[in-house]
């Protein structure tokens, strides 16, 4: 699998941000950062204002936000990379993150988000959604069938609110942590990855919605 220059359009990148209790050394990202850079990818892999100065509480979403914006236009001016061929996303909180930043304006080629903490355990009603209907991108959406963050029925029904093209997959037995899947989540992350930016690169459209 080859990314990098494909169709001879130039470079793709791809930015990861942690979930709330981890840093950029999470085992998860990490495997998704070896996956995509075999494939030909610019990645990074961020950290939060909050780990870096050693708190353990997160910083305010505005932030955060800002952040994941910061970060994004650091890893395409550092990697010789259009802002508009950069995927955004990474675990839970830090995905969630990157949605939003896409939400109000950011340049994106797509979000990778990875156990989307589609609200609290336990509270259902306490939906983080609100931002669904300005993703106009391609989503890709890894969870596993026992995350307490999110059902798979839950997914299902709220990715019908994004209106870009969505890919559900779903890790069987697999909880919030997709702990000793990480290999697994990294290869279909980065297969993802590689046919959208083959497409791009092709001028093919997006498909829609694929569970798998």
């Amino acid at each position: 699998m080859v990314a990098k220059g494909a169709g001879g359009s130039g470079r793709w990148g791809l930015l990861l941000a942690p979930g709330a209790g981890a840093g950029s050394d999470q085992a998860g990202l990490l495997a998704i950062d070896r996956a995509a850079a075999g494939a030909g990818f610019v990645v990074k892999r961020m950290e939060f204002p909050y780990r870096r100065a050693g708190r353990r509480g997160p910083d305010r979403p505005d932030v955060l936000v800002s952040t994941v914006i910061g970060e994004a236009a650091s890893l395409a001016a550092s990697g010789g990379v259009r802002p508009e061929r950069v995927f955004a996303g990474g675990r839970s909180m830090g995905g969630r993150m990157c949605s939003m930043a896409v939400a109000s304006g950011m340049p994106a080629a797509g979000l990778v988000l990875v156990s989307y903490p589609l609200h609290p355990p336990g509270r259902p009603e306490r939906l983080r959604t609100e931002h669904f209907s300005r993703l106009r991108l391609p989503c890709l959406f890894v969870s596993g069938t026992r995350d307490a963050f999110a059902t798979p029925r839950e997914l299902e029904q709220c990715v019908s609110a994004v209106p870009g093209p969505v890919t559900l997959h779903f890790v069987e037995g697999a909880d919030h942590s997709l702990r000793r899947r990480e290999e697994e989540v990294a290869d279909v992350v980065t297969r993802w990855l590689v046919a959208q930016a083959v497409a791009r690169s092709g001028g093919a459209k997006h498909r829609g919605e694929e569970k798998a």
